[in-house]
């Protein structure tokens, strides 16, 4: 089973291939498939930043709905 890995995982990845391409250690023959993961690690990183936006703002409200409720 490919388990999707965690937004840090996910980041030092993307980074690492970034280097990698920055410094001409990928081959032509490896750049397609290196650009295809780096494109699914940016959509994973994305979703999670997304998601922890979403479930901290919804917090948040919580918190001054009950602060409010206490006035």
């Amino acid at each position: 089973m490919n388990e999707e890995p965690k937004y840090t995982e996910a980041f030092t990845e993307l980074q690492q291939i970034v280097e990698d391409i920055e410094q001409g250690e990928i081959s032509v023959d490896e750049l397609s498939e290196k650009v295809k993961r780096a494109a699914l690690l940016i959509k994973i990183c994305k979703t999670k930043l997304t998601t922890t936006e979403e479930d901290v703002n919804k917090i948040l409200k919580e918190l001054e709905s009950s602060n409010n409720d206490e006035d």
